[in-house]
């Protein structure tokens, strides 16, 4: 695909310009290894070769499963626009705001869903849907910030997950990725969103 030739998915200067790389004043342990430096004022720094990488191989992965047994979940509200758009581009299913409890493990819910992959927004948040994953034993993607902890999560793409513009940016790079390695998205095809589509309103 002539994706995988470019040298990165988007222009590292347009990643910055949306602010993915900014990361908490905390960092964890599971982290560590997705942090470039720490800025002057306690920032952390996320490498963005390892954004763009993460992105590229959740792509394929995500690629590989009948599109309406992927789920995104968002309980923040910046993800709340992205994990819509990028269900809906993909053919997944989304859950924004409040996750209901036994969505995933009670069949007797209005609402149960079975997915057999979860791409959550922030682990923080998105907590009790990623606790239900790992009860019914399917994999977790998870777009984590320096502060998150990722015991749960089996792929981590590392992003600001708090930035409005950030959320944005990496779901529509996600979402274009993940049309093309589905066929949805001829190899030469224009993608016909751009970032602001993805963007929640303020």
């Amino acid at each position: 695909m002539s994706v995988s030739t470019e040298e990165h998915l988007l222009p590292l200067e347009e990643y910055q310009a949306a602010a993915v790389q900014l990361g908490t004043q905390h960092k964890t342990k599971g982290m560590e290894p997705f942090i470039e430096r720490v800025r002057n004022d306690g920032l952390y720094i996320i490498d963005l070769n390892r954004t763009d990488e993460r992105i590229r191989v959740a792509a394929e992965i995500l690629a590989r499963y009948d599109p309406e047994n992927v789920l995104v979940v968002s309980s923040r509200q910046y993800g709340h626009e992205p994990a819509k758009l990028f269900a809906r581009i993909v053919g997944g299913e989304s859950r924004v705001g409040r996750f209901v409890p036994g969505t995933m493990t009670n069949p007797e819910l209005d609402g149960y869903l079975e997915p057999e992959v979860l791409v959550a927004t922030d682990p923080m948040g998105d907590q009790q849907a990623i606790e239900e994953a790992t009860q019914v034993g399917i994999p977790v993607i998870a777009l984590c910030d320096s502060n998150n902890e990722v015991s749960e999560v089996d792929l981590v793409i590392p992003v600001n997950n708090k930035g409005r513009r950030a959320l944005a940016t990496v779901y529509w790079a996600l979402a274009r990725e993940t049309a093309r390695h589905q066929g949805r998205l001829p190899e030469d095809a224009e993608f016909n969103f751009g970032v602001e589509d993805f963007e929640e309103e303020l």
